[in-house]
């Protein structure tokens, strides 16, 4: 039984003494400092104390406000909190809902929100992306993570589960659930732990590599090939290269210069092009068609430039690995150890340091950050020696990229 009856109730209003009256079983009627009185339930959920109204006491008779509170304290004994629910119903009901209001939070505070968004659109979204966040369950995280997994990305499936708990726990900042479904599951359950990856290619391996890009160009386009020729010879990131446009670069003063905006690191740097990288360039101009893209994408997508896993993807189906294949293609590497677009990078700063390059001259062609006290007072670009040390480079990779005859034999240093 209450304690309020419908005459203390008139009582209470009319009096206008702010405050919290209470009905017994959590149910209070409350009185603003401003505004109107109205019911409020308070319970508690999952070890966290609530707040919830009811309505307006000009619309809600006790009779009915007492009647509210039980259907909603039924619902917590079942384990369902009201509050949460209520809010689910308002607008964010499902899991792609819930990214499109974490994304907002993404633009604002990462400098490359573009990533996150890729894994979730890309991988992610079309597993959980239309369930109701009321029916998401951590074996639905399982299934989609390990899905990835097991298309041979270990990295972009821990990526993935990272970022759903991040965006499970952005749904609990808003009290649209009130646990993480992703937070039962580590490393081991998705991609596994991450080693460093040390691998270079010999210039011999380079030499079969660009060998077989040649012969199968089918399923390896020229602007792949080209592709892999610059970040070889340039040492420059795949993303930054990717995603350049030709107002970048001056063929005739033979420069590229590449924007803060666009840099990993954050830093403007020109890079020096030689003379083998104009020719390509020159090369990938014609093949763009009027494109402000160096590599305008050939397909039918939202993005204008080459998609981000498109090399890599080329060159695991070379080693006999498509992902969302039944039916693998043939492994026509043999037994060249597999590598990644990123290994070209890591290649061409082994390649100048094998050739004499001092290692501050060969950081800067990488685009890193000197460190220590190097980097804090020396704040020289170097143009002049990474413009003779990349020469050098595009010397020693052309022949074999551009199937001369004679190429020129490997320098004192390097790695057979």
């Amino acid at each position: 039984m209450g304690q309020l009856t419908a005459k203390t109730v008139q009582a209470i209003i009319k009096s206008n003494t702010p405050g919290r009256f209470g009905d017994g079983g959590g149910l209070y009627l409350m009185i603003p400092n401003r505004g109107v009185p109205y019911w409020m339930l308070r319970y508690t959920a999952n070890q966290k104390r609530r707040s919830m109204t009811l309505g307006k006491v000009a619309h809600v008779k006790l009779a009915e406000a007492r009647g509210q509170a039980e259907e909603l304290k039924q619902k917590i004994r079942q384990g369902v909190d009201p509050l949460v629910e209520r809010r689910q119903d308002q607008q964010i009901k499902t899991v792609d809902d819930l990214f499109n209001d974490w994304y907002l939070s993404l633009q604002k505070r990462l400098k490359h929100p573009s990533i996150p968004k890729r894994i979730y659109t890309k991988d992610v979204a079309p597993d959980i992306g239309q369930l109701k966040l009321t029916a998401i369950s951590p074996v639905d995280i399982r299934a989609a993570v390990q899905k990835i997994a097991t298309s041979g990305r270990p990295t972009i499936a821990n990526d993935a589960l990272l970022y759903c708990k991040q965006l499970f726990n952005h749904a609990i900042k808003l009290d649209l659930l009130s646990s993480n479904p992703a937070a039962p599951f580590r490393v081991a359950d998705a991609g596994g732990v991450e080693r460093s990856r040390d691998r270079t290619l010999s210039v011999t391996e380079i030499k079969k590599v660009f060998s077989v890009f040649r012969k199968h160009v089918d399923s390896f386009t020229r602007d792949n090939y080209l592709a892999c020729a610059l970040l070889l010879a340039l040492g420059v990131r795949k993303g930054e290269l990717i995603e350049s446009k030709w107002s970048e670069f001056d063929l005739d003063k033979a420069v590229w210069a590449l924007p803060a905006e666009r840099s990993k690191s954050g830093v403007a740097i020109v890079i020096p092009l030689p003379a083998q990288a104009i020719t390509w360039l020159n090369e990938l101009q014609v093949r763009a068609c009027g494109s402000e893209y160096v590599f305008p994408n050939r397909r039918s997508s939202k993005k204008p430039h080459m998609g981000s896993d498109t090399l890599n993807r080329a060159i695991s189906k070379l080693f006999g690995r498509e992902a969302g294949k039944k039916k693998q293609p043939p492994n026509v590497m043999g037994d060249l150890g597999h590598f990644t677009v990123h290994d070209f990078r890591r290649t061409c700063r082994s390649l100048l340091a094998s050739n004499g390059i001092p290692g501050h001259v060969a950081e800067r062609c990488l685009n890193h950050k000197l460190k220590g006290v190097e980097g804090i007072y020396d704040r020289h670009d170097y143009f002049e020696e990474r413009k003779e040390a990349l020469a050098k480079i595009a010397n020693i990779l052309s022949p074999i990229i551009d199937d001369l005859p004679n190429a020129i034999p490997i320098q004192i240093g390097q790695t057979a």
